[in-house]
């Protein structure tokens, strides 16, 4: 919590109370997040917030993880939208670990993008490394916490521009989380299987899915990605977006233009409002102050 570059670590008690975790950890980092269990929640002093207009400002609730990691087409009704069959192997790409905002923070397109895609989306924290795990449970058991993430992408960039998803996908800024990490216990009695991931622009839902539409469920992800690659405390895992993207409707696709309004919201995991700017729009001009 803080402005960018000085933010303090925090807890969120279950009435809102902020618990300082500053005298435990400079940072939410692997390190930290591996040693998690041994944090006992009962002893942090209180902090309080400073005064803002819109309440005290979260950065994203893990720092700088060493990758991230992306998972394409793992909701029925999206890969249906976009006219693919559902994969038979999870499709896996990497966001450049610079992409990761805070949950309030600007969305930046890449200038002049016509093309900028929302998608909303439940992200998982690595608290334990994984390599070549074949469990399921053991995986899940490595997770330190859950996130609400949007996977920004620009399609042009994606798709187009040389092929590579990776690319299309790491703009800075291009993976707001949080506001916070939620651990397993508080995911609610339905699980992993009850999170309901939405999103609105300017208000107009545009994504209403839920988790239970995952073709591959985070368990398998986990073991499918840790035999591709080793899963380092502090990585983040996207599982995917349930169907609404901008790209899988009908022309013109209400792509994502300067000025607009985000909105997600994952229910436990908690919301994002984030405002999208295109740095080569013009800027607005006050016409009262304008006119002295």
């Amino acid at each position: 919590m803080g402005a960018p570059g000085a933010e303090r670590p925090v807890v969120v008690a279950a009435d809102g109370t902020l618990l300082d975790l500053g005298g435990v950890t400079p940072d939410v980092d692997g390190a930290f997040l591996g040693a998690l269990d041994d944090v006992d929640a009962s002893s942090l002093p209180v902090l309080t917030a400073p005064a803002a207009q819109d309440g005290p400002r979260f950065g994203a609730p893990v720092v700088r993880p060493g990758k991230v990691v992306g998972i394409g087409l793992n909701y029925r009704d999206h890969a249906a939208e976009a006219g693919m069959p559902l994969p038979t192997e999870p499709v896996v790409f990497l966001k450049a670990p610079t992409s990761v905002s805070g949950p309030g923070d600007d969305v930046v397109m890449v200038p002049g993008s016509t093309t900028t895609d929302y998608e909303v989306e439940l992200g998982v924290v690595l608290g334990r490394g994984l390599r070549g795990e074949t469990d399921p449970a053991r995986a899940l058991a490595a997770v330190a916490g859950y996130v609400l993430a949007q996977d920004v992408s620009d399609r042009a960039l994606q798709l187009e521009r040389g092929g590579t998803w990776t690319k299309g996908k790491s703009a800075d800024t291009f993976c707001p989380l949080g506001p916070w990490l939620v651990t397993p216990d508080e995911l609610g009695p339905d699980g992993l299987a009850g999170v309901r991931l939405r999103l609105t622009v300017d208000g107009e839902v545009r994504q209403d899915g839920r988790t239970s539409d995952m073709v591959f469920g985070v368990g398998e992800l986990l073991c499918y990605t840790s035999g591709v690659m080793t899963l380092e405390p502090g990585d983040v895992v996207l599982t995917g977006t349930p169907a609404g993207v901008a790209m899988g409707r009908p022309e013109p696709r209400p792509y994502l233009r300067h000025g607009q309004v985000v909105e997600a919201d994952g229910g436990v995991l908690g919301r994002q409002r984030t405002r999208v700017v295109d740095p080569g729009a013009p800027m607005a001009v006050d016409e009262e102050a304008a006119a002295g």
